[in-house]
């Protein structure tokens, strides 16, 4: 970043900080050296987003993290829309869910699949010597179903324990930074329509909030596998409830359905306010939910687990249908949302790029539900798969039944998804072809007619222009997948509803081509459930070691965890919570202790975090910056995808409230592009595009070819250059003396900040 290899730390710590050359480090001491050069800082927060190889395995963590970004794609509709409300609570419920889907699968896994289903079965128990203390046929202690399941629950409760120790961990190191005071003057001061809630003092505050959302999922996630207990207990406690264990798990009954509705209770009232750092402490009756679940579960195992004799396990699990309620009451909330985001859509103020039209919420939530739903029957269905040995489960020559008909109809129509996105890829393709063909004809036109044109040449830079615009095309990709899945998810629900069997079996008595149809695609499905978990975790831990990798799907990493856990408190953490403050602080506490003025460029992502850090800023500290943006994903991807805190009105304030903003964008970048903001003097924000590659053939300055930049290496284009002096130089004027630490008056030199992505 600074092109130095002699670097030193000039605050901050191994996660983020902010470095300088060492011949730098103490500038503001010798002012007289930097007459014209202006100090480069980089601040580097690449720990923050990647560090080491373990937190691929936070990937698994998709589901949350996409269901996080549907409560930030509201349309822009005024703040103040009774819609608003509407929208955060049905995001924060449908987040509710996804957990609650969670410990479901951990409970199939462990309680059904394993406790009730395997260890049950002889066939299945037998030449499994980690089991064998649990089979019926030795007659131990632990052989009763219910005590069985019991032993078992320990599993998913582990599993919702390191959740809540993973997110408490990283709510302790990411979301702990405060903001800097603000001087007198703040957006209040902007016209209410250029307002961004993003410049609120406590947005990147959420401490609070996300402790509070801990606890209510980590109460959801114990009282499912509380409910798992009763339901097999209320069956072997059959038709008599007259009896002290029945009459016992009516009450336990009640005590989880008062739980389930004080954390519903939270989860309702848990909204975020940003007008300023939410400081206060949680409730009692908060703080004592999580540990109110955990004692009716231990009553409930020991209850599950008291002596029932003649109590045996066959079948399935009851209450393993529970699947599809939670899969329904999904789809009514995806379905009330986009009610909500239509509606919201309407009042917007501007929509003309927003993307799919409003619609984008409601489809990034869908397909988190389809993501979690993937995950959980793949593990459930390659699980199952690994007890029976060489039988298929559910078939009737299987020794056990399998997971619940439900994911074997969702397996099912994966193979017909793919092939819907396989069609989008296609038509994609023969657009970039066509795309590649038109522009290699303007290519030439663009560079030296004494550099002679190579038709190899240009048509690999016509094919990298045509790709790079895939980008603007990925609404319709979301959009066919979200539709497709709506209507597949709801075929596998009514399938599994009237047969009560699997597709192959459901179609034993069908005409012999649907018949050998539904099995071939309930197999591939299985499998590709399995897949799709270890193709995660493998991608994952590649983004981190390759870099190449990394820049492939970074993008999509850093944009999830670019925003507070607003929804869902086990998603990845949002480490913007960190870098904001850090830039903020940075920035307010250097000009004014210096009466100091700056040029903060960003590329990427980094242009994204600047952009937020200057918000936050006062409108005093504000106009003493100038930002530089270059590869930037401000509007191209932020304003289409997120118009209610990106969109035009947002940077029409931005740039009206700084000294001044450039933007460096290019044909042949897939992820940055123009800002497309028409400032009131006349000044020109967006740089491009520029020339990509800087030469087009051999020539005496260029013996071999330049190479294609794409979306990197901005500054090697001498416009970057350009820009930044004519930055500095508009800063020059109005500098005002630099106070040294000895506070004597010297004349201080504009001063830059050069930032890349976390990469």
């Amino acid at each position: 970043m600074l092109g130095d290899p002699r670097v030193q730390l000039i605050t901050g710590d191994d996660t983020a900080a902010c470095y300088r050359r060492t011949e730098d480090a103490d500038a503001e001491q010798r002012p007289d050296d930097y007459r014209v050069e202006p100090v480069r800082e980089a601040y580097c927060w690449s720990n923050l987003t990647s560090g080491n190889g373990a937190r691929a395995l936070w990937l698994i963590l998709v589901p949350f993290m996409v269901a996080n970004l549907a409560h930030w794609m509201r349309p822009a509709a005024p703040p103040e829309h009774p819609a608003q409300r509407i929208y955060d609570l049905l995001v924060r419920i449908l987040a509710l869910t996804l957990t609650v889907l969670l410990a479901a699968a951990a409970c199939e896994v462990a309680l059904d699949l394993t406790a009730w289903q395997c260890a049950g079965t002889t066939v299945c128990a037998s030449g499994k010597s980690w089991m064998g203390f649990l089979s019926p046929d030795n007659s131990g202690w632990w052989s009763a179903p219910g005590r069985r399941l019991a032993l078992a629950s320990v599993v998913p409760l582990l599993v919702i324990g390191f959740l809540w120790g993973l997110s408490r961990r990283t709510w302790s190191a990411y979301e702990s930074a405060s903001p800097p005071p603000r001087l007198p003057g703040t957006s209040r001061d902007t016209p209410v329509a250029e307002r961004t809630a993003l410049s609120r003092e406590g947005f990147w505050y959420g401490r609070r909030l996300v402790a509070r959302l801990r606890a209510a999922h980590t109460t959801a996630g114990v009282l499912t596998v509380a409910a798992v207990l009763l339901a097999a207990a209320a069956k072997a406690d059959g038709d008599d409830g007259r009896t002290v264990l029945a009459v016992t798990g009516r009450a336990l009954t009640t005590l989880v359905i008062l739980l389930a509705a004080a954390t519903l209770v939270v989860v309702w009232r848990t909204a975020r306010s940003e007008d300023a750092p939410d400081v206060a402490s949680d409730h009692l009756v908060v703080r004592a939910l999580p540990f109110a679940a955990l004692g009716v579960l231990a009553l409930t195992m020991v209850h599950t687990g008291w002596a029932r004799p003649g109590a045996h396990s066959h079948g399935p699990l009851p209450g393993a249908a529970a699947f599809g309620g939670i899969a329904v009451f999904q789809g009514v909330l995806v379905l009330a949302l986009a009610v909500t985001a239509w509606v919201l859509q309407r009042a917007a103020r501007d929509d003309a790029r927003t993307a799919l039209r409003g619609m984008g919420g409601p489809a990034v939530a869908l397909l988190a539900c389809a993501v979690g739903g993937v995950l959980s029957g793949g593990v459930a269905q390659r699980f199952a798969d690994w007890l029976d040995g060489g039988a298929t489960p559910g078939q009737a020559h299987a020794p056990i039944p399998g997971p619940p008909v439900l994911l074997s109809w969702q397996a099912s129509v994966i193979p017909v998804l793919l092939v819907v996105v396989a069609v989008v890829a296609v038509l994609a393709a023969v657009r970039v072809v066509i795309v590649r063909n038109r522009v290699a004809k303007d290519i030439p036109g663009l560079y030296d007619p004494r550099e002679h044109p190579d038709a190899g040449r240009t048509k690999r830079i016509a094919a990298t222009i045509a790709g790079a615009g895939l980008t603007d095309s990925a609404p319709v990709l979301i959009a066919a997948t979200s539709a497709v899945t709506l209507v597949l998810g709801a075929g596998a629900v009514v399938g599994a509803w009237l047969t009560g069997r699997a597709p192959g079996r459901a179609t034993e008595g069908a005409p012999p081509v649907v018949h050998a149809a539904a099995e071939t695609a309930e197999s591939l499905g299985s499998w590709l459930m399995g897949a799709g978990v270890i193709l995660l975790i493998t991608a994952g831990r590649r983004a981190y070691r390759d870099h190449s990798a990394r820049r492939t799907i970074g993008i999509l990493w850093d944009v999830g965890t670019f925003w507070p856990r607003a929804a869902h408190p086990f998603a990845p953490p949002c480490y913007a919570e960190r870098a904001v403050p850090d830039l903020t602080w940075r920035m307010a506490t250097w000009t004014e202790r210096f009466d100091g003025r700056l040029v903060l460029s960003g590329h990427s992502q980094g242009s994204v975090l600047a952009a937020a850090a200057v918000w936050q800023l006062d409108l005093v500290t504000r106009s003493r910056v100038a930002l530089m943006t270059y590869g930037s994903p401000l509007e191209r991807l932020y304003g289409r995808w997120f118009p209610a805190f990106f969109g035009p009105p947002a940077l029409t304030g931005l740039h009206r409230e700084m000294d001044d903003w450039r933007n460096l964008w290019r044909f042949t970048d897939p992820i940055g592009g123009p800002i497309r903001l028409t400032c009131e003097d006349g000044r020109r924000i967006d740089q491009g595009p520029l020339r990509d590659p800087l030469a087009f053939g051999r020539t005496l300055q260029n013996p071999l070819p330049a190479q294609i930049l794409g979306h990197g290496d901005y500054q090697a284009d001498p416009v970057f250059e350009t820009v930044r002096a004519e930055l500095i130089a508009r800063l020059g004027p109005d500098v005002p003396c630099q106070r040294p630490a000895d506070d004597r008056p010297e004349v201080r030199p504009a001063q830059g900040s050069s930032g890349r992505s976390s990469a």
